[in-house]
């Protein structure tokens, strides 16, 4: 299914809703119109740390992530000359709040939450990971425990859903739209939602058969296979979607602009031949950093957001 027919508006009337609800915080300016944050003017405004803190979007087992991303930080830290430490987040909330009350300067947002930290905490992103083509992003998935009864949606009305967290994409907002769209299916009127705050979480509850059911980002089903944290057998997928974008990764608006730089340069030039990052992630097949723009390719993200009507309020 096209995501990108969900959203029922004319061309028109979406427009209208995307400027309403995706409008940036009245701290932020946008004068470019690329839709995220300017850099201010105001030289006086600019951040300059002693060190950066970095933060990979939430995982159920942040200090295995701590490892995976040190020789990249180690390679951060020799292009801008900073200190930069890994900051383990516990939820997308947190991570945004962090960005936006400038505890947190470089940071990789999921999917569903990168409008929400663009809007509310001045998140610029550049960057998304890719495979060696230069090909990107991953599906959603609907799995379940083998013996469970569930062989395609239809079967999810009476059962109770696993969800991540409402700012996921994939965990959340996706699957929500598609369920009602597709299939009547709304939450906690024809099915029960359960939130497990993580991808990592859904998936081991299904493995273990905590969950009925749950939607999931198959690049983190397919990292945890690898490393051997469930094995196949312990699921299986009864729905795949189309391709979405992944994390997206980015700055806080007000570093200095020569930071800013030296930060995007770390990105692209970092080799990850040997190392840790290409361990871990060349099982769900990126192999490198390829620039990108948010107005751009977060385009299909907010029209999922804007048919389920989304608000991004910030607090």
């Amino acid at each position: 299914m096209n995501f990108r027919m969900l959203a029922t508006a004319s061309a028109a009337a979406l427009m209208v809703m995307q400027t309403q609800a995706f409008a940036l915080d009245d701290r932020y300016t946008d004068a470019d119109g690329d839709m995220i944050a300017d850099i201010p003017s105001d030289e006086s405004q600019w951040v300059d740390p002693s060190a950066l803190i970095f933060a990979y979007t939430p995982v159920e087992d942040p200090a295995v992530y701590a490892e995976v991303w040190a020789p990249f930080l180690e390679h951060m830290s020799e292009v801008t000359g900073k200190d930069v430490q890994f900051f383990p987040v516990q939820s997308n909330a947190a991570q945004i709040e962090a960005m936006r009350a400038g505890r947190l300067h470089v940071s990789g947002f999921n999917t569903g939450s990168n409008p929400l930290a663009v809007a509310c905490a001045g998140f610029r992103p550049f960057a998304m990971m890719a495979r060696e083509d230069g090909s990107f992003g991953y599906e959603m998935e609907f799995i379940t425990y083998p013996g469970s009864g569930i062989t395609s949606p239809e079967d999810i009305e009476g059962r109770t859903m696993a969800f991540t967290s409402e700012t996921s994409n994939s965990g959340f907002k996706a699957p929500s739209a598609l369920l009602a769209a597709s299939f009547g299916l709304t939450s906690g009127e024809n099915f029960t939602p359960a939130f497990s705050g993580s991808h990592d979480n859904s998936i081991l509850g299904v493995a273990n058969q905590d969950y009925e059911v749950a939607a999931i980002a198959n690049s983190v089903r397919k990292r945890m296979e690898a490393r051997d944290v469930i094995t196949p057998d312990q699921i299986e997928i009864f729905y795949t979607s189309d391709t979405f974008p992944t994390t997206g990764y980015g700055v806080a608006h007000n570093l200095h602009p020569d930071l800013q730089e030296k930060i995007g340069e770390a990105f692209f030039s970092f080799d990850w031949t040997g190392t840790t990052m290409e361990t871990e992630f060349q099982n769900s097949g990126e192999a490198q950093f390829i620039p990108i723009t948010y107005q751009e390719y977060w385009s299909v993200i907010r029209e999922i957001d804007a048919a389920m009507g989304v608000e991004y309020t910030c607090n």
